[in-house]
């Protein structure tokens, strides 16, 4: 098929409008936010949660940071010499009972 004036390489078409038609946009109501009321109202269980929330951020920067405890890290350094001495002492313990002496 050729266009009107005879070249074969266009082709013509129908333009169509590709905006939907008002039967397939019915407007759905926006459904509520499960954690408010209709009133806009937050619900307890979404309070609570955000307060726990909070709180144990509030605990895990503490942690991370070293306050409020006895674990400095000259303290952790001194635990983990400690350890390491301890385990030094037990191995050459073992080893002196299987010698036999």
């Amino acid at each position: 098929m050729s266009t009107p004036d005879g070249d074969p390489n266009v082709v013509e078409g129908e333009i169509v409008d590709d905006t939907p038609t008002a039967a397939l946009t019915i407007p759905s109501p926006p459904l509520p936010d499960p954690d408010y009321s209709e009133g806009g109202v937050p619900s307890f269980d979404f309070v609570r949660d955000k307060i726990e929330g909070r709180y144990t951020t509030s605990l895990g920067a503490t942690d991370v940071a070293g306050l409020g405890t006895e674990n400095t890290a000259e303290a952790l350094d001194k635990q983990i010499a400690d350890r390491d001495q301890a385990a030094k002492d037990r191995l050459a313990e073992i080893r002196r009972s299987m010698r036999g002496e």
